[in-house]
């Protein structure tokens, strides 16, 4: 959410960030915003003439009353009377007029960094840069899941009698080696001075609304019948929430945590599911990585955060590549933000393992997570970044990892997670 003070003095810029982000339809929201903040200002203007009216009558009704001219006392009383009706409607008219506002704030995008590409769509987004070297084995790299069948690693047979479509069950060195991962990359953050958490895998709406806008929440978001509760889609929104209308003080910052969860996401949309595979699934397990700072170190932070997550695919030996979000492709509060891909020899492209990004202090204003500075409270910026998502870190490293005879290498990296194993081998040939 937005300062509405930028839509007060600067609603051109308000409406070209809404254009950039090709949502012309939500340009009227600013004109809305506009119409009904002047009403509410107007309302405020008059409940404070009345109150100081208020007050200056009550304070002459004393004197009137020492004097013994009761029928002015009483005439005075009567205004004051008239007065704090006027005001009680007043404040009612203010609630109503704010909590309009509110909605239609949270309904328009946040300003977007200059530096973010335009473009309508996430077909428009633009390679930053590669990290190792994409290589294409002699031998062909079978689907993962076939490769997992080889391992005896995959039963989705049994999590469709269990569950349904889109859970899975992992089994054996599979299970281990996704385990393996997940400590691993706590282990690196831990090292990076990132404070290990493990949070509330449900959250209450308000932490929800604040976190996200309601497009996001409607599509990824598993509600609990009959309470106020979500499962998480992602653990950053729990540990963002964790301070929830607080007040830090500038010396604790900046908050950097990383967190282990399970993930659960509805993924309604045009992907769907996948029906033998795991790579849209509706549960996985994440290592995820917050910084709650001032606003003149986020963006340090910003490539900071990324730049860990391709540290840590590079030591499961994946090449990986980094791609700038184009303004189309970025949710409503985000302000920048880019995407790890790995390299998927089977498929001779780049899929999406990881995304990092900046979101200023909209998630701030919305939680009203402030810092204590000399010149009065102000709001924090939040960044959040994937450091290791299950299921596609195993993809990617299935496929990178492979070779001729089905077998699996386990990098050094990995290997005291593993109990110094080397090699994973083939089971079902």
């Amino acid at each position: 959410m937005i300062d509405i003070n930028l839509i007060r003095t600067n609603p051109e810029v308000v409406k070209e960030n809404i254009k950039k982000k090709f949502q012309d339809s939500k340009l009227e929201y600013v004109d809305k915003v506009l119409e009904l903040d002047k009403k509410c200002r107007a309302y405020k203007a008059e409940g404070d003439e009345l109150r100081a009216s208020r007050n200056k009558l009550s304070g002459q009704i004393g004197l009137l009353m020492k004097e013994k001219k009761i029928d002015e006392a009483n005439q005075i009383k009567a205004q004051v009377v008239k007065n704090n009706e006027r005001i009680v409607e007043i404040e009612k008219l203010e609630a109503d007029l704010n909590a309009e506002i509110k909605k239609l704030m949270m309904l328009i995008p946040n300003i977007i960094d200059a530096s973010v590409p335009v473009g309508k769509d996430d077909s428009e987004n633009v390679e930053i840069e590669k990290f190792g070297d994409p290589v294409v084995p002699e031998f062909e790299i079978p689907y993962h899941a076939d490769i997992l069948a080889k391992i005896g690693g995959l039963d989705k047979d049994s999590a469709g009698r269990t569950s349904g479509n889109g859970f899975y069950y992992l089994m054996g060195d599979a299970a281990r080696l996704v385990t393996a991962m997940i400590n691993y990359a706590r282990d690196y953050m831990i090292n990076k001075d990132f404070t290990y958490c493990i949070p509330p895998f449900m959250i209450r709406s308000d932490v929800v609304n604040g976190v996200m806008s309601f497009a996001e929440m409607n599509a990824m978001m598993y509600k609990i019948e009959g309470e106020d509760l979500f499962l998480i889609g992602t653990s950053e929104h729990s540990m963002i929430g964790k301070f929830k209308d607080q007040i830090i003080k500038e010396a604790e910052l900046p908050i950097t945590m990383t967190s282990y969860s399970p993930c659960f996401r509805k993924e309604v949309g045009a992907h769907g599911i996948e029906e033998r595979g795991i790579y849209r699934v509706h549960q996985f397990e994440k290592q995820e990585m917050i910084v709650i700072c001032k606003p003149e170190h986020s963006m340090e932070w910003y490539n900071k955060m990324w730049s860990y997550t391709v540290d840590i695919f590079r030591g499961l030996n994946i090449p990986v590549r980094t791609l700038e979000c184009c303004s189309g492709d970025l949710a409503d509060l985000k302000v920048k933000s880019c995407d790890v891909e790995a390299w998927s020899p089977r498929q001779q492209k780049y899929f999406e393992v990881g995304s990092c990004s900046t979101l200023g202090d909209a998630q701030a204003r919305r939680l009203g997570i402030r810092a204590k500075g000399e010149k009065g409270n102000y709001y924090l910026h939040t960044l959040n970044n994937t450091v290791l998502a299950s299921t596609r870190a195993l993809i990617a490293f299935l496929e990178n990892n492979l070779n001729a005879d089905g077998s699996i290498n386990i990098p050094k990296s990995l290997q005291p997670y593993m109990g110094g194993k080397t090699k994973i081998e083939v089971k079902n040939k």
